[in-house]
């Protein structure tokens, strides 16, 4: 019988409709409850019965998701030990000298010695370090085609489009509904630029959490006079994938989210 390893193991075998079926709030939370042993695979209606016998709801000892990122993240330095960091900074356009590989994030310095050791002004937190080092180690160095798409159009977003939706649009939009102004100021601060409105937007703003990875930000402020909702939309240069895995575009977008939520809320 196979093992499924970790939470994001599990959510991959479903087909993430959040069709409250099971009787958790999304699909995620149902991979978590049966990582943990509260919930079995087949309580999962939309689940094959070769997928639940394969695997039986079988998996590894416990950990914390705190722990599994934790871990990820020792794997990640351990390959970077590995590669050439010169030639991953002629691949990528980024700097190399002192034995360093350092790359802009959000405008800031990130590096990366052959040990594997990060010093960076930002937070070391594993939503910014697991990409970057997926981009050191594995980006193409392609360069960006100016064409924006949402996130279900990238190749491996369509399994991942609807998590995106709930767990980075929809809290990102309540950001800018209740804070617009400093929402702008939050996107200055990390070196962002307004840009011409795309698709008829109240702003659009482009930031670059990574040098090719850049992410548009479009936001339609609410008209009460013909009774319309605020809108908020992301999108990503075509040439993403190629310069970064799906899992770690997700994780970095919901990372800078996040972000953002903690900032409202101290200015709050």
């Amino acid at each position: 019988m196979a093992q499924l390893n970790n939470i994001m193991e599990i959510f991959k075998l479903l087909d993430k409709s959040n069709c409250r079926k099971c009787d958790e709030p999304t699909c995620l939370a149902f991979a978590a409850a049966v990582f943990k042993g509260e919930k079995q695979l087949a309580e999962c209606p939309s689940l094959e019965s070769e997928i639940i016998e394969r695997y039986g709801g079988k998996t590894a000892s416990k950990m914390t998701l705190e722990e599994e990122t934790e871990q990820a993240m020792e794997q990640l330095k351990g390959k970077i030990t590995t590669i050439d960091l010169s030639a991953a900074a002629e691949r990528l356009g980024a700097k190399f000298s002192d034995e360093k590989l350092t790359i802009k994030c959000l405008g800031k310095d990130f590096s990366v010695d052959a040990k594997g050791n990060i010093t960076t002004d930002l937070h070391v937190h594993s939503w910014i370090t697991i990409p970057v080092l997926n981009y050191i180690m594995n980006g193409a160095g392609v360069s960006v085609s100016g064409k924006w798409v949402p996130f279900r159009e990238l190749e491996g977003g369509k399994t991942w489009y609807r998590l995106f939706g709930q767990r980075c649009e929809k809290p990102l939009k309540k950001v800018a509904d209740t804070y617009t102004d400093l929402f702008e100021d939050m996107i200055h601060l990390f070196k962002g630029r307004q840009v011409e409105n795309h698709y008829s937007s109240d702003i659009s703003l482009v930031l670059h959490p990574l040098p090719k990875i850049p992410i548009l930000i479009c936001y339609w402020k609410p008209e009460a006079e013909d009774g319309l909702e605020s809108n908020l939309n992301i999108f990503f240069d075509s040439t993403a994938e190629k310069n970064l895995n799906i899992e770690s575009i997700y994780t970095l977008a919901t990372g800078l989210v996040l972000m953002f939520e903690k900032l409202a809320l101290s200015h709050s």
